[in-house]
């Protein structure tokens, strides 16, 4: 399922689960914020608005808050002595959207816990078995270490000048 809403004057197309940057909204990372601008409702049957979708929301958790790079705005007037330059960095917000809401149902006030990765198991270093991983490891290693070799970037040349040409001092003619 996706939606199409509307926030800051732009249109964002998402699933659950996917995270976005929007313009700065207000919200304290970790809450959840409620857009309830959809203008479209996709899956298996596509409920279009008109303008906007009715009773349907998009709900999202803020993860963070922060600037985008720096854009520089230089003006000049040959001629005139006249020049302005003046910088500027867009404020967002990072969004996970938790799920897409429709016919009026409010969405939870917490996050869903997010699914933790999954340790492997240490080897035991003892006995058969710990020699086999330790032999393994050291295959691993050997193999890997020629990969980074053939795959590593060529260091940069640098270009030598030549050494400079000693002048030969000019006879002085006679007068």
């Amino acid at each position: 399922m996706f939606a199409v809403f509307k926030t800051g004057g732009k249109q964002y197309r998402v699933a659950a689960e996917d995270k976005i940057q929007i313009a700065k909204i207000k919200g304290e990372p970790g809450e959840i914020v409620e857009f309830g601008e959809v203008l479209l409702v996709g899956g298996d049957n596509i409920l279009p608005g008109s303008p906007t979708v009715e009773g349907a929301s998009v709900a999202a958790e803020v993860i963070d808050h922060g600037r985008g790079p720096k854009i520089i705005s230089f003006k000049k007037r040959r001629r005139k002595n006249s020049r302005r330059k003046r910088g500027h960095r867009q404020e967002f917000t990072l969004v996970r959207i938790t799920e897409i809401l429709t016919e009026g149902r409010k969405a939870n006030k917490t996050a869903p816990p997010r699914p933790q990765r999954e340790k492997k198991p240490a080897p035991a270093e003892t006995g058969e078995a710990g020699e086999e991983a330790a032999a393994k490891k050291k295959t691993k290693r050997a193999t890997t270490s020629k990969k980074s070799k053939k795959t590593a970037r060529p260091a940069a040349k640098t270009r030598k000048k030549p050494p400079a040409a000693k002048k030969k001092p000019q006879p002085r003619s006679k007068k």
